[in-house]
């Protein structure tokens, strides 16, 4: 009988990564995609999905030499509010032209949880161009945030980059609250200020145009600017009130955050007051950087998956699995499917 493999995917806003491996090997061949899932009527599109993934599944398993594929991965931005017709379709597409006999379909902030931290009981703090922090007991998931950038994504890199191109603004004008600093690094970046709204609102686009001024905060923040200053330390009291609303409490165990995401590029000028912030909120919580990233968390369910001991708790929304074994590891577990 030949080796059976799995298959761990992230999708998100900038495209579709996949991985495939066999249990107790690791991944054996990766590839990626730059087209995000479209979204539609039906939230997520799981035919444009299996469009993407399919050639790409089918090349690495040649390329690994696996013959075929009986357990799935599968992370993606949006599913746990716009992932219905993923969760209905998925599950038969991957069995009908991969032979996928079990999948787990998690939102993506539980593959970046599974990436950071494991399978054990915590809170993450991610955050790139939005932010969202999860935490579990493993018995549930608690999350805060994850709003976008309209209604909130606090602390989050379109937070800042807007908070900093304000900042802007109100030196242009001559308004209390200004700094000349963020006004130059604006200008640098996207030219008059004063063009700055015709570069902002009319794009779909407009989160990613406003977290690409993130950086220049954080520079000016490690040049001494105070305004920038203040805008990294508002951000960190945003993201540990967030990491502070789904952490488990002191009985449940040492308490554990971990931070991934691109924007903790911005390095000391926001872990300082993070970690500041953090100490007031969750007293005696230990702070860690993230062992790997969402792919590697897709991953790593992948493999508890395949192993049949897949102990993360069920949720509809979050984390849902079905297929072969299913019922016997939730009852394993202790949680529901």
């Amino acid at each position: 009988m030949t080796e059976a493999g799995y298959l761990a995917v992230d999708s998100g806003g900038s495209g579709l990564r996949a991985v495939v491996g066999v249990r107790g090997r690791g991944p054996l061949g990766r590839a990626s995609s730059d087209v995000p899932v479209r979204t539609g009527d039906r939230g997520l599109d799981p035919g444009h999905f299996m469009e993407q993934l399919l050639p790409m599944a089918r090349a690495l398993c040649a390329e690994a030499g696996l013959e075929r594929l009986d357990t799935a991965a599968i992370g993606a931005a949006g599913m746990a509010s716009l992932g219905d017709a993923l969760r209905a379709e998925l599950p038969g597409g991957l069995a009908r032209d991969l032979g996928v006999r079990r999948v787990a379909l998690a939102a993506d902030a539980v593959t970046a949880y599974v990436g950071a931290l494991g399978a054990r009981p915590g809170a993450v703090i991610a955050a790139g161009t939005g932010l969202i922090a999860v935490g579990t007991d493993l018995a549930g998931w608690r999350r805060a945030d994850g709003w976008g950038h309209l209604l909130g994504d606090c602390g989050g890199g379109a937070w800042i980059g807007r908070a900093g191109l304000e900042a802007a603004l109100r030196a242009h004008d001559g308004r209390d609250g200004g700094s000349a600093r963020l006004l130059a690094a604006a200008e640098e970046l996207f030219g008059p200020v004063t063009g700055l709204p015709g570069q902002v609102y009319p794009r779909d686009d407009r989160a990613a145009v406003l977290a690409s001024f993130a950086p220049r905060v954080g520079a000016c923040a490690v040049d001494g600017d105070p305004v920038a200053v203040d805008v990294l330390r508002e951000a960190a009291r945003h993201m540990a009130d967030s990491a502070a609303a789904v952490c488990p409490g002191p009985a449940e165990g040492e308490r554990v955050v971990g931070c991934t995401g691109g924007l903790f590029g911005l390095g000391a000028a926001l872990s300082g007051p993070l970690d500041e912030r953090l100490a007031e909120r969750l007293p005696g919580v230990r702070r860690v950087d993230a062992e790997g990233d969402p792919l590697h968390g897709a991953v790593r369910i992948a493999e508890d998956l395949a192993a049949g001991h897949l102990t993360l708790p069920r949720d509809e929304k979050m984390l849902c699995v079905t297929g072969a074994g299913v019922e016997e590891m939730a009852r394993t577990a202790g949680t529901r499917t």
